[in-house]
């Protein structure tokens, strides 16, 4: 199951970083300022807050592997749709309309494949820590990252910025494809409810319980409004920035690069995730120290002028993420029952979603008016509020907070708060 989760991690992320070194490029040379450029990234977030929970509800009812199918297709049909708005040089409106339909598409794919793999994990009788199957996978898909977003650059480069969306396009069918072959629901049986509304209705209310109505996936859950949309705008906003401090805007590699420098510091860290939760007897404890020296490096990247120095910290930036990522999906898995896995790790990308809605178009109003370096060293002041939120989850003393193995999650949510001393 492990080897057939990394290959539609490396798919996906194959698929997907084509066009990271460029998307912001690509929306700036479509005509759309910094502000609408940010906005349609915006737009994208508010699309994943709209059809997370039904999404969610797709996979805990008609399955996960049902879920990750249509995520495909869509996905292939409103990246065509993406390339189509560039060639027409479309208004703004349409821009933010397919950017929706591409949030749809994200979240067929947000919590399924996850709660997929957890599953599989515990019906097959895996035994061994979240955090190594998790951190492998940061790291596999650190590899396509890699590959792909400086193979998007320098296609770009040698074409133009459209031609990375079709290879996108077409890399996403391959991988329907290859879904429908190998993916196959284990240890969960899908309800295959015949009501819809009332199957979305009892799956939304459990998954509030266990989610929402649970204080440490609660605040967990709270801090992603920061964290995630920070790490949306800083990933998109440097590629624009390092073309400013090397001095040619047309370098589109240079961008390509960037977003491959990010994939390598994200197969180091996704290796180092393992070590990184072995160094500290509680998960909140990593989570905590990456989001507060992460934020300090974006301000010093606010105040930086060297386009070294600037690579530099964005190695170091990327890394320190990569290896807290997995650590933080071990903790929220291991307090979420099965049958809702799911729909709550969508409603927890809601959360996340639903900040970076706000947080984007805020900081891409800001590179308009004071420029990149300011807007970076505001996305560092926002994201170190994250850090009162996961010190709230610490203090709801989960179990999950020193869990090691990957059968620490329960059946049922427990009624009472239990206490690590």
């Amino acid at each position: 199951m492990q080897a057939v989760y990394f290959t539609l991690l490396v798919g996906n992320t194959l698929a997907a970083s084509f066009i990271w070194g460029i998307n912001t490029l690509f929306l700036l040379d479509a005509g759309l300022t910094n502000l609408e450029a940010f906005a349609a990234n915006s737009f994208f977030s508010i699309g994943m807050v709209v059809f997370e929970v039904p999404t969610g509800v797709v996979a805990d009812t008609l399955g996960r592997r049902v879920s990750y199918l249509l995520g495909t297709v869509t996905l292939a049909v409103t990246t065509v749709l993406y390339y189509l708005l560039w060639v027409w040089e479309s208004p703004f409106w349409a821009w933010a309309l397919v950017s929706v339909l591409l949030g749809l598409g994200f979240t067929f794919f947000s919590g399924a494949v996850e709660a997929w793999l957890v599953d599989a994990l515990t019906a097959t009788g895996y035994t061994g820590s979240l955090e190594r199957v998790f951190g492998r996978g940061v790291s596999v898909a650190g590899i396509a990252m890699l590959g792909g977003s400086t193979l998007g650059g320098v296609v770009a480069q040698a074409t133009d910025l459209g031609v990375p969306f079709l290879m996108r396009a077409g890399v996403l069918v391959l991988m329907f494809v290859l879904a429908a072959v190998l993916m196959r629901d284990l240890g969960f049986t899908p309800a295959g409810r015949s009501n819809p509304i009332a199957a979305t209705k009892q799956v939304f209310v459990a998954s509030l319980k266990y989610g929402l109505g649970r204080p440490g996936v609660r605040y967990l859950m709270l801090s992603s409004m920061f964290t995630a949309g920070v790490g949306f705008y800083v990933f998109y906003a440097l590629q624009p920035y390092l073309l400013e401090l090397w001095g040619d805007e047309g370098a589109y590699s240079i961008a390509g690069l960037a977003a491959g420098i990010v994939a390598g510091s994200q197969i180091i860290g996704g290796l180092v995730a393992p070590w990184l939760r072995s160094r500290f007897r509680r998960r909140t404890t990593s989570i905590t120290l990456s989001i507060a020296v992460s934020a300090g490096i974006l301000v010093v990247l606010g105040v930086n002028r060297s386009f070294w120095v600037a690579l530099l910290l964005l190695v170091l930036w990327a890394l320190i993420d990569a290896a807290a990522g997995p650590v933080r999906q071990a903790y929220i898995n291991d307090m979420i029952p099965s049958s809702q896995r799911a729909t709550v790790l969508s409603f927890d990308s809601l959360i996340g979603s639903s900040g970076a809605a706000v947080i984007q178009p805020v900081l891409g109003r800001s590179a308009d008016v004071w420029g990149y370096p300011f807007s970076l060293a505001l996305s560092g002041v926002l994201q170190a509020f994250a850090v009162p939120f996961v010190w709230l989850s610490r203090r709801s003393g989960e179990a999950a907070d020193v869990a090691t193995t990957a059968d620490a999650a329960p059946d049922v949510a427990p009624t009472d708060d239990p206490r690590i001393e």
